[in-house]
């Protein structure tokens, strides 16, 4: 069996006083699509700023493409992950194009971006056609709506063209149709790893291979999606009940109370 591409041994998360990962022991293998999954509050965005070498944890290590994460220096750490925050900070005018762009830049001299050119600018154009967003090369990026701007942070987390993509919320503030061209165009990536917060459950379902479930107490529950992500796993999780519907090859899962 071949070594995890990621991998977490005894790991903590802390929240002031509040310990929100307790000895959480993970392997994440090259190609699997891993969920978050847990109620507001419950560490999903800390555990991604962690994994990404962002925020150091209390507790516990954790390796990725064989080292620990902080033997890794910021370019060939930013060579191996990319990460999509649900909020973004736009000081200045930029294109989209432009934007997109600029992830290429440690790949400066070496680019071997797939494309009619091979450049930089026509592999960006293929990320935002990924998205939906190719009608939006050129418009400033301080002036699209929410759902927009988050197509365009996954097309330039595309862009790293990265091993592993840590994603906060990829299908925030989307329409049924972009959900489902988001995480299929993520799907879609041969050989790259996902590791994605959601709190659609369906579409957590509909997506991953796996999940890990956080109920925000320093508890987890992690493996193979169709055995985590269950009715008798989710309606404790959520403290609400949650009903499960086959509905053709799909499960789908229903609040109520």
């Amino acid at each position: 069996m071949s070594a995890p591409l990621l991998s977490c041994r005894g790991l903590e998360i802390r929240a002031g006083d509040r310990c929100l990962v307790r000895a959480l022991d993970l392997d994440v293998a090259a190609g699997e699509r891993w969920a978050l999954v847990g109620p507001n509050g419950a560490g999903k965005t800390s555990l991604l700023m962690v994994l990404a070498g962002a925020r150091a944890a209390d507790a516990g290590t954790i390796a990725l493409a064989g080292r620990p994460i902080g033997a890794w220096g910021v370019e060939a750490l930013a060579g191996l992950r990319a990460l999509v925050a649900d909020r973004w900070f736009d000081p200045f005018a930029s294109s989209v194009l432009d934007l997109v762009v600029a992830a290429r830049y440690r790949l400066r001299g070496a680019d071997a971006a797939p494309g009619k050119d091979g450049s930089a600018e026509s592999f960006a154009r293929a990320c935002l056609a990924a998205m939906d967003c190719a009608a939006l090369a050129a418009r400033d990026v301080r002036y699209l709506s929410r759902g927009e701007r988050q197509r365009v942070a996954v097309a330039v987390a595309l862009a790293q063209d990265t091993a592993v993509l840590l994603l906060d919320e990829p299908i925030s503030h989307q329409d049924p149709r972009h959900q489902i061209q988001v995480l299929q165009a993520l799907s879609d990536r041969p050989g790259c790893t996902c590791i994605g917060a959601l709190h659609d459950v369906n579409a957590a379902a509909r997506f991953a291979s796996h999940a890990l479930l956080l109920y925000g107490d320093g508890r987890w529950l992690a493996g193979p999606a169709a055995a985590v992500l269950t009715r008798a796993n989710l309606s404790p999780l959520f403290e609400t009940a949650i009903t499960e519907i086959a509905v053709g090859p799909h499960r789908v899962f229903l609040s109520h109370n």
